[in-house]
């Protein structure tokens, strides 16, 4: 069987960052999946379920809303492992395409303090499974030690 292509990312030496996963041609579409990895695997704790989703759904906001890109975003959501998030855009982009755009959505998310998007038990199937102070933490901390600081070796899959 073969494996998938992001299972042969070494995970030892993937630092946080925003890298291009893959990229898949829909029809005449392309679709980019960005890997936005807010933990280093392995080596440091990943994110609290809770705030995972908190953010998932300020990042889906913020995304869908944005009047430059809404009309690419396909999907933003979490990795099962809690060490970042995937969002997945229409077009052949790379990641210093969107780095404005994650910047800011993580500037959004950082000083997020209304209510949640969708977190009610109408719109959301864990609606009580949210915590706005950690996600506002996580997402300040990568803003200030990833995304403004952002270095080559942030943008490219390490190749060992």
């Amino acid at each position: 069987m073969n494996k998938i292509p992001s299972f042969m990312i070494n995970h030892l030496t993937l630092l946080r960052g925003v890298y291009v996963s893959r990229q898949d041609r829909v029809g005449s579409e392309v679709l980019t999946t960005f890997d936005i990895r807010m933990k280093e695997p392995n080596r440091e704790p990943v994110m609290d379920i809770a705030a995972l989703h908190t953010i998932e759904h300020l990042g889906a906001t913020f995304l869908r809303n944005d009047p430059n890109w809404k009309d690419k975003i396909i999907y933003f959501g979490p990795m099962g492992c809690r060490t970042g998030n995937y969002l997945v855009m229409a077009g052949d982009l790379t990641s210093e395409n969107v780095l404005p755009l994650i910047t800011e959505m993580y500037r959004f998310m950082a000083d997020f303090s209304e209510d949640i998007p969708g977190a009610a038990a109408r719109d959301c199937g864990n609606w009580l499974n949210h915590d706005l102070p950690m996600a506002r933490w996580e997402s300040k901390k990568f803003l200030h030690e990833v995304l403004k600081k952002i270095q080559p070796e942030n943008v490219n899959y390490p190749q060992d």
